[in-house]
């Protein structure tokens, strides 16, 4: 029995089968873009842990930094004491952060569905008011507070009940939404009916605030119409409510800007930040301006592990390396690339679809060639395949290839890993790591 294969039947016989994977690989090793399986196979990441290893897989100056803090102070509690790097790594997310935000107080925690509850605890709380508004197709996490705002897939709610109360699901200007027929007028009728509902069955003066993902990730790659942001922030303006951001996924370079709200010159009173923030440690982060902050009393949020020195560094090196070697610079550019060869593919290749995102953040609708609706029933399959040809990717929407790899990527690999991809999605190279 291969090592891999050994390691999978454990994984079978301990893991709990609700930890549902897109592949049969197994990961033993990581070095800047590529993973290694226990049987020593090269694959090119195009996934980067979920949009978590901005600056590749064990990078020296993380590794470094990681190692040198462990040697010194492992864990201690915020609760307790304060801890230098925790403060460190607020000072420097704050200094990055647009408009009033810089001058604005955070908190750090373990994960982005906990930043998430977080900030909505933190809204509630600081406005006195109990509604908060979400996204059909939008997603925040799975534990069952974030559960209750996320909506880009029915069966992450299926046989629950009793998730947090007070969440409004709005209508998101999606693709495939027939409520207009540009983007523009998708994007226009989405925010009239938000401004329906508060005539009708949504009292604004109770909601304490939006949370919306300035691209959705999980829900598809889906880059808002033009004028959509800007009319949800004039909204909450006139009525008075909070704007959350959950850049868990875009936030930290991916997009081609520290924070993917900077695209469209928008200023949240919050951010959400997870995922690429603690350089592959566990951590997640909310800054909100200096009067919110304030205003939540001492005990009544906390994390014991939140903000741990080991990820704190881990997080530091991070956005110094982005910095560094113009990571935001290298994703527009790479990114760019990337999007023209899949649009070049469609004239070619039936199954390859529409192309959305911005910098190193992307999704591919794949589609069925006989009918050209979404591969739906097909996409777990060309995830395996693409798997075998040499390339790690997840999927996000219905049928969508979610491309994003580390932000250290060179337009050779790019260029590598999409040649592996439309092999696949034209019906060569998916036997060729069989």
């Amino acid at each position: 029995m291969h090592q891999s294969d050994a390691l999978l039947h454990r994984f079978e016989e301990a893991v709990a089968p609700v930890i549902d994977r897109c592949t049969d690989l197994t990961f033993v090793r990581g070095e800047g873009v590529h993973l290694y399986d226990a049987d020593g196979r090269k694959y090119l990441d195009f996934a980067s842990g979920i949009a978590t290893m901005a600056v590749g897989h064990c990078h020296p100056r993380v590794v470094e930094a990681v190692t040198e803090q462990s040697r010194t102070l492992m864990h201690a509690a915020a609760h307790i004491g304060v801890m230098e790097p925790y403060v460190r790594l607020l000072e420097k997310l704050r200094s990055l952060a647009p408009g009033a935000l810089r001058f604005g107080k955070g908190l750090l925690v373990n994960g982005g569905a906990e930043a998430v509850e977080a900030a909505v605890k933190m809204a509630r709380y600081t406005t006195g008011r109990p509604i908060v508004i979400a996204f059909h197709h939008g997603f925040h996490g799975r534990p069952m507070g974030a559960l209750a705002l996320t909506a880009s897939n029915s069966k992450y709610r299926r046989r629950l009940g009793g998730l947090l109360g007070g969440v409004y699901h709005a209508v998101y200007p999606a693709p495939r939404l027939e409520i207009g027929r540009t983007p523009e007028e998708r994007g226009r009728a989405a925010l009239s009916l938000l401004e329906d509902a508060f005539r009708t069955v949504l009292p604004p003066e109770d909601v304490a605030a939006v949370v919306v993902e300035p691209i959705l990730g999980e829900g598809g790659c889906m880059v808002p119409p033009p004028g959509f942001l800007e009319g949800l922030w004039a909204l909450a303006r006139r009525f008075g409510f909070l704007v959350i951001a959950d850049e868990v996924q875009t936030g930290i370079g991916r997009t081609g800007r520290w924070f993917a709200v900077e695209h469209w010159g928008l200023e949240p009173d919050m951010l959400v930040l997870g995922k690429a923030v603690g350089g592959g440690m566990p951590l997640s982060a909310v800054i909100a301006r200096r009067e919110i902050a304030d205003a939540w009393d001492p005990g009544a949020h906390g994390s014991t592990f939140g903000g741990n020195p080991v990820a704190c560094r881990a997080g530091l090196a991070t956005l110094e390396v982005i910095e560094a070697e113009g990571l935001m610079e290298r994703a527009v550019e790479v990114g760019a690339e990337i999007r023209r060869a899949f649009e070049a593919a469609r004239t070619r290749i039936p199954s390859v679809g529409e192309v959305r995102g911005l910098g190193l953040m992307l999704g591919l609708d794949v589609l069925d060639p006989n009918t050209g609706l979404p591969a739906s029933s097909q996409i777990m399959e060309i995830l395996k395949a693409a798997s075998r040809a040499g390339v790690v990717l997840t999927k996000c929407g219905e049928a969508t290839l979610r491309i994003g790899p580390p932000l250290i990527i060179t337009r050779e690999q790019a260029a590598s890993g999409v040649e592996m991809l439309l092999g696949v999605l034209q019906g060569t190279g998916v036997a060729a790591r069989a």
